[in-house]
């Protein structure tokens, strides 16, 4: 009880700060009961954090990149739990050991690489990797892989062995025995994933900032940066501007929840 007070105190108060005018918090203080509670925060950081352009940023990274990482992983997930070749389990290994890397550690010749890359101007503003929303589709989808490999590995190593020995005895090739038969069976750890990597990828700022140059193109979490200007920055807009930072993710695992718990458990499990 008192962990979970801990926890919701913060979102409340950001909540009722969001609601309140900043000449009510400046003069009463922020955690004095509050007398009126309004919108107008609301409306002024949707306008100076240009939080319609943000929001379509944010999709053209999240959704290719949350495809792509799904597919990917699912497909080298399929191979190393269904069939058995030498080294299906060192692969599985190398992809889950690879997203253990400090972001940090990789950087700098990450950063020089993609400022040698070239891409066409219909691909990148910059004309380079270095400034691309594909630049950092492509980190997205190398980090967060390992993991869901790992995770749609232990699930799909559950499911019976006689589904398999059924499709490949009916005639079906690799592919129709991975998208016809393996991926319906996983909806619920993908569901459950797909709620983790939208958190994930949504909340990156750390790649966003390095990797694209331009402020106008950089996703949503950039967005705040509008705001904290300034000797005395407006706390109420930036509290209102953070709830709206934080619905997205908060909509989607309430949609995925009943998906969660079970899909990461069964994903979790590895068996020998």
């Amino acid at each position: 009880m008192l962990l979970s007070l801990a926890w919701l105190a913060p979102l409340v108060s950001v909540l009722l700060t969001s609601l309140r005018p900043y000449r009510e918090s400046f003069t009463r203080g922020y955690f004095s009961r509050p007398f009126t509670l309004n919108v107008d925060n609301y409306r002024t950081a949707w306008e100076q954090a240009d939080f319609a352009l943000r929001y379509w940023n944010t999709a053209l990274i999240l959704v290719p990149a949350l495809i792509l990482t799904l597919f990917a992983s699912s497909v080298m997930a399929f191979v190393c739990s269904r069939f058995s070749w030498r080294f299906n389990v060192g692969f599985l290994l190398l992809f889950a050991a690879g997203g253990l890397l400090p972001q940090q550690i990789i950087i700098q010749p990450l950063f020089l690489m993609y400022k040698a890359v070239p891409l066409p101007e219909v691909l990148s503003n910059s004309g380079g990797l270095l400034g691309s929303t594909w630049g950092i589709i492509m980190v997205h989808v190398a980090y967060q892989s390992g993991f869901c490999t790992f995770i749609l590995s232990g699930y799909m190593k559950r499911l019976p062995a006689e589904i398999s020995e059924a499709a490949i005895v009916d005639g079906a090739n690799p592919w129709q025995h991975y998208w016809r038969v393996i991926l319906p069976l996983c909806r619920p750890v993908l569901a459950a994933l797909t709620a983790l990597e939208f958190t994930w990828i949504y909340n990156d700022f750390f790649w966003a900032l390095i990797l694209e140059q331009q402020f106008d193109d950089r996703p949503i979490t950039s967005s705040l940066t509008n705001l904290a200007v300034g000797f005395s920055p407006d706390f109420n807009v930036i509290s209102a501007a953070s709830a709206l930072v934080a619905l997205p993710p908060i909509i989607v695992f309430v949609l995925l929840q009943r998906y969660f718990t079970s899909g990461l458990g069964m994903g979790l499990v590895q068996d020998e």
